[in-house]
């Protein structure tokens, strides 16, 4: 039942009591019948004791195939508009779903407008849609006589003898289900975008055009989702960078590779240097590698065998082939290795904001969200085994208090166990997974299991951060690692004056710094803490007779180190303060005849609260509390 209570009935009793919630918003959309997933309409097979589920449109199975529903309706509207579009495939996603047509021409704004009122109508049809089991060669030749490639072609790779289709107004498609029991349940959808999208998402196939859409069970949740895009559209770091001059990117240079401004530069200045002061502080050693390696080093690692698709192809400098480096790891190891370790060095803690170098298909390159060259600030632990826990228990210190610094105080925490595939003993597997636990349970943090999800070589804590959007965003890892140190004959004196391996901790705080950066972004909508605005402080005059005034408060700003701007224009000051206020600086400034008189200065927050007024040595006090105490709002 709904309500999780069980309840044992007759099959017609079972119809009786899903007719009567037809006409409530409770009503289900489909039935789980030992497990299976089947349409509302497909009971009549139905056994004595047979165990049947509703799944009701609040669930998220319901909602899925609420949205598919929508899909199919979507494909439907296209082909009655375009009857030569050939179809490829209409998932349902998290956030809505999407349909891949190959179309002669492309689709316009216009085009999806007029496709949604052709959906509105199939809806308000109300046609059923009845499912249709046939043989898969039955299928195929159906779907070659009507021209349709993709589907034939996805029908031959289909294992099964029998395939389902569905029909709802005499429009057939292929498809698993189930899908609703008529089109006219679907009560509120929204058209979004089109783009580009390779055929299986490979690069060699054709490029075909993907309608994006979402469906919602109410007008209400509907308007609230296309809002929060709007939000989302006006955060977006792209638009925002550019608006801000933080960063570019340039066909010249290549796709997916970072050119940072020197708005954005400082910002990242400013987070390095605080990365690495308090690495210090946490008794790490900071490390600088090269950004090449001979191809040997890599094929050692494994990282030839195992991560090939996302390296690059090699280079040859005196005949010797040479990689970019795609991980920092194998030259932290080289560097513990330079010399020999007792037990009483362990554990030795290395940290290094590296770059690194990754292929990523042209078509998910996404800002600075996913790159081709980007840096981590990445550390590397080598420690004995019974240090695994505590170092375990510092690293989630750690990485709280850096989160909480940029203002993430929200976020989920994922146990990542063994994959299938992976290295080392079990014994080892299950000692390190459980060091793992033990830490995020010791820490009284909230965590959920990920089966599977771990990396070939070890456990790992994957932590995702929550913006102001309550978006998740994958940035801090923390991963045991078995492979590296056997493959590299890592060894330390123990006690016993026998050699011993080491335990590797890989660890990443903020991950990409340039992907932290688009997060830090879009978190803010642009408008950054004190301690991270590229400019602090903008001095305007009211006029020109202040300029040698304004000058003395500006050299004085400078010399507090505070990063300061002066606007000596011969313009309006409103002029001035809106275009302060356009770049998102905290603190303006703002100097006229009573303060050049009075040798003080009137301030204007941003959010347009004056304070003061000040002499500068106050006002330079007030900006130094701020930035040491890294204050993350306005407020």
């Amino acid at each position: 039942m709904p309500d999780g209570t069980e309840k044992e009935t007759e099959i017609s009793g079972l119809k009786k009591y899903i007719e009567s919630l037809k006409s409530s918003n409770g009503s289900p959309v489909a039935v789980r019948v030992n497990g299976e997933l089947r349409e509302l309409s497909s009971l009549e097979d139905v056994g004595p004791q047979s165990v049947v589920e509703l799944v009701i449109p609040g669930s998220k199975e319901g909602l899925e195939i609420y949205r598919h529903s929508t899909s199919h309706i979507l494909a439907h509207a296209v082909k009655d508009m375009f009857p030569d579009v050939k179809l490829a495939i209409g998932p349902a996603t998290e956030e809505g779903f999407y349909y891949d047509f190959d179309k002669a021409g492309p689709f316009t704004p216009e085009d999806l407008e007029k496709i949604e009122k052709r959906m509105k109508e199939l809806i308000k049809k109300n046609s059923p849609f009845i499912r249709k089991a046939l043989p898969r060669g039955g299928a195929i030749d159906l779907f070659r006589k009507a021209g349709e490639d993709y589907k034939v072609q996805l029908l031959e790779e289909i294992p099964d003898e029998t395939v389902s289709l569905y029909e709802e107004d005499g429009f057939v498609d292929l498809c698993r289900g189930p899908h609703l029991s008529k089109t006219g349940r679907v009560k509120a959808f929204k058209l979004l975008s089109i783009a580009g999208a390779y055929w299986r998402g490979d690069e060699k196939n054709k490029m075909l055009q993907r309608i994006y859409g979402t469906a919602f069970y109410t007008r209400e949740e509907l308007r609230a989702y296309l809002d929060f895009l709007e939000e989302v559209k006006k955060r977006d770091h792209r638009k925002l960078g550019r608006e801000l001059e933080l960063f570019s990117l340039s066909d010249e240079i290549g796709p997916g590779l970072i050119l940072w401004h020197p708005n954005g530069a400082i910002i990242r200045k400013t987070i390095e240097d605080f990365w690495r002061s308090e690495h210090l502080k946490a008794d790490y050693k900071i490390l600088f590698t090269p950004h090449i390696a001979k191809l040997k080093l890599w094929q050692k690692s494994g990282h030839w065998d195992f991560y090939r698709e996302n390296m690059y192809s090699p280079m040859e400098i005196d005949e010797v082939a040479y990689e970019a480096k795609p991980m920092n790891c194998p030259f932290h190891i080289e560097i513990y290795k330079s010399a020999l370790k007792s037990y009483r060095d362990l554990p030795v803690r290395y940290a290094e904001l590296g770059t690194v170098y990754r292929y990523e298909r042209s078509g998910v390159l996404h800002g600075l969200l996913r790159v081709r060259g980007f840096t981590q600030d990445d550390a590397h632990i080598f420690c004995r085994e019974d240090q695994i826990e505590d170092e375990i228990l510092n690293i989630l210190d750690f990485t709280i208090f850096i989160l909480k610094t940029f203002g993430f105080d929200s976020y989920d925490i994922y146990l990542s166990t063994r994959p299938e595939k992976y290295v080392g003993s079990l014994e080892n597997w299950e000692r390190a997974t459980g060091a793992l636990k033990q830490a995020l349970e010791k820490k009284g943090l909230p965590y959920t299991i990920d089966p599977g999800e771990g990396v070939f070589y070890g456990p790992k804590i994957d932590i995702k951060i929550k913006d102001v959007l309550n978006r998740a965003w994958q940035c801090s890892t923390i991963q045991v690692d078995f492979n590296l140190p056997e493959r590299f004959d890592t060894v330390y004196r123990g006690s016993d004056g026998k050699e011993h391996r080491p335990i590797m901790i890989h660890r990443a705080l903020m991950g990409s710094l340039e992907r932290f950066f688009g997060i830090l972004i879009e978190h803010y909508a642009g408008i950054f803490p004190l301690w991270l605005s590229p400019v602090q402080v903008s001095v305007l005059t009211i006029s020109e007779k202040h300029e040698e005034y304004a000058k003395e408060i500006y050299k004085a700003l400078k010399k507090a180190d505070i990063r300061a701007e002066i606007n000596l224009e011969n313009e309006k000051v409103g002029y001035k303060i809106r275009e302060a206020t356009m770049k998102k600086i905290p603190y303006l400034v703002i100097l006229g005849e009573k303060e050049a008189a009075e040798g003080k200065i009137t301030v204007r927050k941003r959010n347009g609260e004056n304070i003061g007024p000040f002499t500068i040595d106050e006002f330079i006090e007030i900006i130094r509390e701020e930035v040491q105490k890294k204050v993350t709002s306005d407020k």
